[in-house]
């Protein structure tokens, strides 16, 4: 029998894209959720997550960066990739050095721009705004030592137009999250 991959979703928040690759993995079979670990306690995420039958941890966020905690627990749960869904904390180097291309983020823009330091939620949608593009985007990539900057593996465009609002960009590019975000992880995990 082969192997099934087993997920880990990190999170730090609402946790729409959690829930939805749940659901899509849970539906489709290709891959195991071992669990969704988040540094909030707070983040609605977990209350999907429980709902829909999966494993939650809470890991402040010296515990996260504490690599005798954060790696046994990994090893407990028998992790083989890590997605980052809205996880707003910076990854460990011990833990992308053992996910090396295992470990893959999701970025509500279309990267290299509005990335970075600072640039997460409602701020990326604000600069889009501020800047007069006239698309955004959704950028999946694999996690490096730097904010937004690890090889681009897939990205998905909308048209913005001179109307829209923050809010507007921000509810077009969360439509390419939920559409396409489960299927590019699916993808990913395949050729592993």
């Amino acid at each position: 029998m082969e192997h099934r991959i087993r997920l880990c979703i990190f999170v730090s928040g609402n946790g729409t894209n959690c829930e939805n690759i749940i659901q899509y993995f849970q539906q489709k079979g290709n891959a195991d959720i071992a669990f969704v670990l988040s540094n909030s306690a707070k983040a609605f995420a977990l209350e999907r997550a429980k709902r829909l039958g999966v494993k939650t941890y809470v890991l402040s966020k010296a515990e996260i960066n504490d690599e005798n905690v954060l790696l046994p627990l990994m090893k407990k749960e028998q992790v083989d990739f890590i997605v980052l869904a809205g996880f707003l904390l910076m990854i460990p180097d011990f833990l992308i050095k053992a996910y090396d291309h295992r470990m893959i983020n999701l970025h509500p823009a279309l990267l290299p721009k509005f990335g970075g330091k600072g640039m997460y939620g409602h701020h990326v949608h604000e600069a889009v705004k501020a800047a007069g593009e006239t698309e955004t985007g959704m950028t999946v990539h694999w996690v490096n030592r730097k904010y937004d900057d690890g090889e681009i593996l897939a990205q998905y465009r909308t048209p913005i137009s001179p109307d829209d609002t923050p809010d507007d960009i921000a509810a077009k590019e969360h439509a390419l999250e939920m559409k396409y975000f489960p299927k590019v992880i699916d993808e990913v995990i395949s050729k592993i």
